[in-house]
């Protein structure tokens, strides 16, 4: 196997020459229409520059798929043997082949690319437009979002040569808009201020139907309130769009709802893309705040890291979801949990794109991460709320290689009206959901016939309490909706499953599906009322067993300790 270093010395080392004349460009990626909520402008300025990316082949993409299962199975002679860096890399690194045909090109054309990934997979350039629609045989178009007024230049189809069919999965960003909202799932999450003297510390589940705290979900879920004691044990919360982590915020949070915990309780903070997290009350941002006083809040004592991305994109369109997970996957010693409260919908990202970053989660979850992410706030319309006709997945819940979260309510827990749930269009059924999604779809019968994909991935796998749940905003009480509640809340439990383990020498639990669906899938409430509603239809309805709403159920963290063998 070619080591990294030298594959990324070669990609870097370019010569300079004139472009051929005759050229054989084959047709890469197209779609057939403008995503809705954006019009276009005509053709973009022929001197605008362009951050282009390419994503090259990976050796055996494959194999790390097999890998990643092999070692997340609970009946795998293998489980918890994750991999190391230098074990991920030899899957995904580009053969020698890849290498001298990319070079020859990039040098061909008179560009110089810079590494983007640690395996140098992903390569950046500049150029202008008029060279990249000479280049890819197209027509980059200045599309304008109508709702917010953002330009982007984008194209609708691009032709590669075919001499690197064989050696590129895709250009970037081309046929991939920006998602609408800056890609927040929540449309933003709506802070409803509660006065003090209804906060509901301490209180008594019967009353955690006004607003959810961590002493509800201690109660509701069997949540311990025994501090963690593995320092090497780490829940990362991912921060995006200018989203600050208050630490005031979080102290006034603990000091109400955490009295068993210190005040002084906080988290760190890594940047990436010219990242910051202001510490300006009236900066503070709902989502980054929820996310941090649901995981510093709930796993009590495992330490929480803030990573906030900027707006220096190096992924183009993903804003910063790529850039996190090669940010990660550089560390010798990523963390054990990373959960995201951000998504969009699967139509607004091409399929090669979505499956190059769904492949870049199970490198990550190959090393021992469980990454997870809320399903979305739309029902079976999507991230969020929508008009449609057919029903919209959202991404990445549709990926194979991660958890997606949906959402719950009351103390009587019944399905979020708004929890996405549906069936990927880009991504097949995984082995370990084929028997569970199967039941479901014999119980459904005809009903939404043709509205979604009854062969695509379904999602989400689990769920928990999204609905009225207390925080503190820019020193204000109030409660929060959303799927984006849910996330944090189980992976902090999944935390403190992991402290556990550790303590016990025994390996974290990685990439969560394949021990949900197997020996986890008993360990959670079963979830069987409320529906999705969405399209024009009242979308799934939760029911025995998975469901498209609030998948296997919510944490029963007794039951789970018992079923990772604790």
């Amino acid at each position: 196997m070619v080591k990294a270093a030298l594959i990324l010395a070669s990609l870097l080392s370019l010569a300079c020459a004139k472009p051929h004349s005759a050229r054989d460009l084959r047709l890469h990626e197209r779609r057939d229409d403008v995503p809705d909520g954006f019009t276009s402008k005509g053709p973009a300025p022929d001197d605008s520059v362009l951050n282009l990316r390419i994503a090259l082949k990976q050796t055996d993409i494959t194999g790390l798929q097999d890998a990643l299962l092999d070692v997340s199975t609970p009946s795998s002679a293998n489980y918890g043997q994750h991999l190391s860096l230098e074990e991920v890399n030899q899957f995904v690194v580009p053969k020698p082949e890849t290498i001298t045909a990319v070079n020859a090109w990039l040098s061909t054309n008179d560009l110089t690319a810079t590494a983007l990934s640690p395996a140098g997979d992903w390569l950046g350039f500049q150029t202008t437009v008029s060279h990249a629609n000479e280049l890819f045989d197209t027509q980059f178009t200045t599309f304008v979002h109508d709702a917010t007024g953002t330009e982007t230049i984008r194209t609708l189809a691009y032709s590669i040569p075919a001499s690197l069919q064989d050696h590129l999965d895709l250009v970037h960003p081309t046929i991939t808009f920006p998602a609408p909202q800056n890609a927040v799932i929540s449309t933003p999450l709506k802070f409803k201020p509660i006065s003090t003297g209804n906060l509901t510390a301490d209180a008594a589940p019967t009353s955690c139907n006004t607003a959810f705290t961590p002493t509800c979900l201690q109660e509701l879920y069997g949540i311990p309130t025994t501090l963690a004691t593995q320092s090497s044990n780490k829940l990362a919360v991912s921060g995006f769009i200018d989203q600050f982590a208050n630490s005031a915020d979080l102290k006034s949070f603990l000091t109400t709802n955490r009295k068993d915990l210190s005040s002084s309780t906080t988290f760190t903070l890594q940047t990436l893309d010219g990242g910051t997290n202001s510490q300006t009350l009236s900066q503070a941002g709902i989502e980054a705040d929820l996310d941090i006083q649901y995981t510093v809040g709930v796993a009590s004592g495992v330490p929480v890291t803030f990573i906030s991305v900027g707006d220096n994109f190096q992924d183009g369109a993903l804003e910063g979801f790529l850039d996190i997970i090669n940010f990660l996957l550089a560390e010798s010693a990523p963390p054990q949990v990373l959960t995201t409260s951000y998504g969009q919908n699967e139509n607004t990202i091409s399929r090669a794109l979505a499956n190059t970053l769904c492949n870049a989660y199970a490198q990550l979850g190959a090393r021992g991460t469980s990454i997870l992410f809320a399903s979305g706030d739309g029902g079976v319309s999507g991230s969020q709320s929508a008009r449609c006709t057919t029903f919209v997945p959202t991404f990445p819940s549709g990926c194979p290689f991660m958890t997606s979260v949906g959402a719950t309510q009351n103390v009587a827990e019944t399905a979020a009206s708004f929890s996405s749930g549906g069936f990927s269009n880009y991504f097949g059924t995984p082995s370990y959901q084929t028997t569970a999604k199967a039941a479901f779809l014999t119980k459904l019968g005809t009903t939404n016939s043709g509205k979604f994909n009854t062969s695509g991935r379904g999602f989400p796998d689990v769920a928990a309490i999204g609905v009225d749940v207390e925080i503190v905003n820019a020193g204000q009480t109030g409660t929060v909706d959303g799927t984006s509640c849910a996330s944090p809340i189980f992976a902090s439990v999944v935390s403190l499953l992991n402290d556990r383990l550790i303590a016990a020498g025994k390996p974290v639990l990685g990439f969560l599906n394949p021990f949900l669906y197997s020996t986890g899938a008993s360990a959670l409430n079963d979830i069987t009322s409320g529906d999705n509603p969405g399209c024009n239809t009242n979308g799934f309805t939760a029911t025995a067993g998975w469901d498209p709403v609030t998948g296997l159920g919510t944490p029963n963290f007794a039951k789970l300790l018992t079923a990772v063998g604790l």
